[in-house]
C-alpha cells in the first residue's frame, strides 16, 4: 500500500518492487485476465477436489483490482508428453494422455487403472490430460521466467499438485508439477 511505502521511505528503506507472473487458464493463448478450462474440470460429485476454486481465486484478484498492481497474467501452453516424462515414466504419461471415463469403464483398462492408481481419489474425468498438461506447463513456464529474471514471483493457481509419483497418481494429483518446475529451476540454479 502507498501508506506502507511512505512509512518505509521515512525510515530510509526503499520500497521493494516485485514483478509477479501469474498463470491462469483460458482457451486463448494471448496475455489476458480470463479463466476458463481449469474451472470446468470436475473430479466427481463427492470428491473434495474442486478445480473451480482456482477460477474463484483468480476472480477475487480481478475483482479487487490486484492484477493492476504489477501482475502479468498469462495463459499457459500445454506441456508436451516428453516434458512431463522428465519426471514421470513414459508409460504412465502415455496412459494419462489417453484415458477417459469411457475407456476406464472397459474391462481391459482395469489392470492399468490399478497399476497407475486411478481410483476414487484420482478418477479419470473428461479433460484430464488437458488439465494435467496445462497446470504442469504453467509451473514449468513460471520456473523458466524465474530462471531468466523475467519475474520475481511466479504463481500458478492450479499448481502444487505434488502427491503424484513417478508412475502413479496419488492424493488427487496426476502430474507432479512441482518436481517439473524444480527440474527447470535446477538448469540455472545450483542445489
Amino acid at each position: 500500500s502507498k501508506k506502507r511505502e511512505g512509512e518505509k521511505s521515512q525510515r530510509g528503506e526503499k520500497p521493494i518492487a516485485v514483478n509477479i507472473f501469474v498463470l491462469t487458464s483460458s482457451t486463448s493463448t494471448k496475455k489476458n485476465t480470463k479463466t476458463g478450462d481449469w474451472g470446468q474440470m470436475y473430479y466427481g460429485a463427492n470428491h473434495p477436489m474442486k478445480p473451480h476454486r482456482i477460477v474463484m481465486a483468480h476472480h477475487l484478484v480481478l475483482g479487487y483490482g490486484l492484477h493492476k498492481a504489477g501482475l502479468d497474467v498469462f495463459t499457459p501452453r500445454r506441456a508436451a508428453g516428453a516434458e512431463i516424462a522428465q519426471f514421470h515414466s513414459s508409460d504412465y504419461v502415455d496412459f494419462l494422455s489417453k484415458v477417459t471415463p469411457e475407456s476406464a469403464n472397459r474391462q481391459s483398462a482395469q489392470a492399468a487403472l490399478a497399476r497407475f492408481n486411478l481410483n476414487e481419489d484420482c478418477p479419470p474425468f473428461p479433460g484430464l490430460w488437458d488439465f494435467c498438461a496445462s497446470y504442469a506447463a504453467a509451473s514449468i513456464q513460471g520456473a523458466v521466467r524465474l530462471n531468466h529474471g523475467l519475474c520475481d514471483v511466479a504463481i500458478n493457481w492450479a499448481g502444487g499438485l505434488h502427491h503424484a509419483k513417478k508412475a502413479e497418481a496419488s492424493g488427487f494429483c496426476y502430474v507432479n508439477d512441482l518436481v517439473l518446475a524444480i527440474l527447470e529451476l535446477l538448469k540455472y540454479n545450483a542445489r
